[in-house]
């Protein structure tokens, strides 16, 4: 099972943004972004909230990780 807060933390960090950034980019505080990174679930609207604006596909990465645990 993928991590998502950790997977957001790690996208984060390979596209070298702070915090900050994406914390005014979700109109919300870097606590709130912290405790993000440290979920291992998130809603599905704040998750695609997020996917725009790191302009990256967690949903696939989810759905592909939900495909190889049934094989």
């Amino acid at each position: 099972m993928v991590n998502i807060g950790q997977r957001i933390k790690e996208e984060l960090d390979r596209q070298e943004r702070p915090v900050s950034w994406l914390a005014r980019k979700l109109n919300c505080s870097r606590t709130g972004v912290y405790r993000i990174m440290k979920k291992n679930s998130i809603d599905t609207a704040l998750l695609s909230q997020i996917c725009q604006v790191l302009n990256y596909n967690f949903f696939k990465e989810l759905s592909d990780s939900v495909e190889n645990t049934e094989k």
